[in-house]
């Protein structure tokens, strides 16, 4: 899930907590809620009748999900995240839990949460999540310190709330519209400027610990930069097949064009000069972009 980024990255957490902050921490909550209003977004984009017994069980069971595949990372990469500043206050670096601890709640949340999924919405949402989970702790983990593409392999469990919340609005796959799928697509592309633009300006940091984060595997090169500005312009074209195919009117697709041409607006200021401020703007655009066109998306005006 390459959703896994807020504000609150840019600057590092302080230490001194309780227990059971730790434990909230662990949740990554922030993520958690961005995951859970993406997938109740796209429920409420595709729902033909909305039943709001199953929004309460979508955004209990999409926080249990978010909030395992959260933590076994943190647990995975325990050593690693006491090298990063940003990441040395956590938890698991801290010792403020202790790995079996963390286990325990992270397999409690996970289970339970896919359960949750499979009873209260239906068994492909609960399969979905527990997909999701294990693209993100066992094979996008890993594969950080490897190579540039567990970017691109982390973007498929970072757009799986999509359609999660599609699944959870019908019967399944079969049922699952191409609307729901272009809704997938658009969160899909849309982590690649997001992510790599935080990866420019944590670089250094992800260095400490191996990380391999920007498209290039010479890091902060002309190469990234292009790959950064040529994924925003992608998202115009892409934000728009909504309205192309007839899902949405006229305003939203204007909504949409307005922020995705904001948003490589930017990119191209990046890619111009390629500061930290120039970077750091670009992942706050990007912050800003995915729920006002997931909103507008979804009012289909």
């Amino acid at each position: 899930m390459l959703l896994n980024t807020t504000a609150q990255d840019i600057k590092s957490d302080t230490a001194e907590y309780s227990k059971f902050q730790a434990f909230v921490k662990l949740t990554k909550y922030r993520l958690a809620g961005l995951v859970v209003f993406s997938a109740v977004i796209t429920y409420l984009t595709v729902a033909e009748n909305i039943d709001y017994r199953q929004i309460l069980a979508l955004s209990i069971g999409g926080f249990m999900i978010t909030a395992a595949a959260n933590g076994f990372n943190q647990i995975i990469e325990k050593d690693l995240d006491k090298l990063m500043d940003r990441t040395r206050n956590r938890p698991m670096p801290t010792n403020k839990l202790s790995n079996p601890e963390a286990l325990i709640f992270c397999s409690i949340f996970g289970i339970g949460g896919t359960i949750w999924l499979w009873i209260f919405t239906n068994p492909l949402s609960g399969i979905l999540g527990f997909v999701s989970i294990v693209l993100y702790a066992l094979v996008y983990t890993p594969l950080k310190r490897y190579t540039p593409f567990s970017v691109f392999v982390g973007a498929f469990p970072g757009a799986l709330p999509t359609l999660i919340g599609a699944v959870a609005a019908t019967e399944g796959f079969g049922s699952v519209t191409f609307f729901a799928l272009l809704l997938f697509i658009i969160q899909f592309f849309w982590q690649f400027p997001h992510f790599w633009s935080l990866a420019w300006f944590n670089f250094d940091d992800y260095l400490k610990a191996g990380f391999l984060m920007l498209p290039s595997s010479e890091g902060k090169d002309k190469s990234s930069k292009f790959q950064i500005l040529l994924y925003s312009l992608f998202l115009i074209p892409i934000s728009i097949l909504p309205y192309v195919f007839n899902y949405v009117g006229w305003l939203t697709a204007l909504i949409v064009l307005v922020c995705g041409l904001t948003l490589a607006l930017q990119a191209y200021n990046f890619f111009r000069i390629s500061t930290v401020e120039n970077a750091k703007k670009l992942f706050i655009i990007s912050i800003i972009y995915l729920p006002v066109v997931q909103l507008a998306l979804m009012t289909k005006a």
